[in-house]
């Protein structure tokens, strides 16, 4: 069985400043942005990955979500413990000082984990928490 992973999603509240985070900051190339205003659908990845991607969508968009549910979702965001993800780079120094260099919040600086991983961790605009683990 070939199975690879395509797109993951996480929430956006704003969509120019995630948009503008994930390509200024990290680097990651459009790949589709359709819709307007705060209901927008956007699609990054990076330049050399072109069949993973990350897709911002409205958080609670669905219409099945019920009135309720989106103030849990909303106030879940506002703490950040809604959506995150891990990435991964040779250079988490480097990274991190590009990203510690926008007005995102810093979760952890790099560091050596008790697990074995070296990594950091910080807010996206939406809140999302974004880590990124060091590889070799």
């Amino acid at each position: 069985m070939n199975i690879t992973i395509h797109t993951a999603v996480l929430p956006h509240t704003d969509p120019e400043a995630s948009l503008a985070f994930y390509r200024d900051a990290l680097g990651f190339e459009v790949r589709n942005d359709v819709g307007q205003g705060s209901m927008r659908w956007i699609e990054v990845g990076p330049v050399d990955q072109p069949q993973t991607s990350i897709l911002f969508a409205p958080p609670a968009a669905d219409p099945g979500v019920t009135a309720e549910e989106r103030r849990t979702i909303e106030e879940m965001m506002a703490k950040g413990t809604y959506g995150w993800i891990l990435l991964a780079s040779s250079d988490l120094d480097g990274v991190f000082e590009k990203v510690q260099s926008t007005d995102a919040e810093v979760i952890q600086e790099p560091m050596q984990q008790p697990y074995g991983a070296r990594d950091c961790a910080f807010r996206d605009p939406a809140g999302n928490q974004i880590r990124i683990k060091e590889v070799r």
